[in-house]
């Protein structure tokens, strides 16, 4: 990143998603840039969708794929796709041959002593704050949580809406947020599993994205926002917000970036004038896992400031 800006720290973070069980020692593999060294970063963001449906064996092949990043900090969400982290799915689902206690098997890998000594921290929907190394302050609104769709895990209706306040919500709807994603200036990255409406979110049934998370990105106007979940939307796009507090038009189809990974996407603003949104699913739209992940700079504010 080019010169200081006061009050403010450069950090890097390196975005992934939805690696769905990506095997480190898959021939197949070899030439991904998932199984070169990848770049010495300050924070490894992983918006879930770790496995294709789950198991401790899936999760301690997520945690390899991991474990070897230079990151101070590697901070990890589940998806959908990760049914036995979701204690009420997978207490309410168990199939034949399921084991009421892979929840607790799957809980203790991701939070346990092979996460730790990897450096992956499992995070639980709600907002978190770490001082960085360099100085700089994170504070990161994180959910595994999506639309439902075809009775996955970390599901809601299409009628909830888990992130504003009940006096915020549409006519209609339920608030069923237990952790909102906080207001503009207190919240500097939001990582959610699933995209906000009309943004990276477009697959064959349309854009699939949530519009009560596009309700509150808007409010909360982060420096970052990364997600998954719709394979075929991967890409990243800056969004201006205007004066009105609204997304310029061109939030949804234009004004999109290159992946030019390993060289970085450097972005230089502050809280409440741009939003940089990124899919970062590594499996496309055939579920083969071809994108790369992304390297983002942005400036940080100082943990004392």
């Amino acid at each position: 990143m080019s010169g200081p800006v006061t009050g403010f720290v450069p950090t890097r973070f390196l975005l992934l998603s939805d690696t769905h069980n990506f095997d480190v020692e898959d021939p197949a593999l070899k030439d991904h840039p998932l199984n070169h060294p990848l770049p010495t970063t300050d924070v490894v963001l992983h918006c879930g969708d770790l496995t294709h449906c789950g198991g401790a064996s899936s999760y301690r092949k997520a945690i390899k794929l991991l474990a070897p990043i230079d990151a101070e900090l590697k901070l990890v969400v589940a998806g959908n796709h990760d049914l036995d982290l979701d204690k009420a799915f997978w207490d309410t689902h168990l199939d034949e041959g399921d084991d009421p206690e892979d929840h607790d098997e799957a809980m203790a890998v991701m939070k346990g002593s092979l996460a730790q000594d990897a450096g992956v921290l499992y995070l639980d929907e709600g907002t978190h704050s770490f001082t960085l190394k360099n100085g700089a302050r994170l504070r990161i609104y994180v959910s595994p949580y999506t639309p439902a769709f075809n009775d996955w895990a970390f599901a809601y209706e299409h009628h909830e809406d888990r992130f504003n306040k009940p006096q915020d919500i549409l006519a209609d709807i339920i608030s069923i947020a237990a952790s909102r994603i906080p207001d503009c200036g207190h919240v500097d990255v939001v990582m959610t599993h699933g995209p906000p409406k009309g943004i990276l979110d477009h697959c064959r049934e349309g854009n699939a994205g949530c519009p009560y998370l596009l309700q509150a990105i808007t409010r909360a106007k982060p420096l970052l926002h990364c997600y998954g979940h719709i394979h075929e939307g991967a890409g990243a796009v800056l969004v201006s917000w205007i004066s009105s507090g609204q997304a310029s038009p061109n939030a949804g189809g234009g004004n999109h970036l290159p992946n030019k990974f390993p060289t970085p996407i450097s972005q230089q603003f502050v809280h409440g004038t741009k939003s940089l949104m990124v899919n970062a699913a590594i499996n496309d739209g055939t579920n083969s896992p071809t994108n790369a992940p992304w390297l983002v700079d942005l400036l940080l504010p100082k943990a004392d400031s």
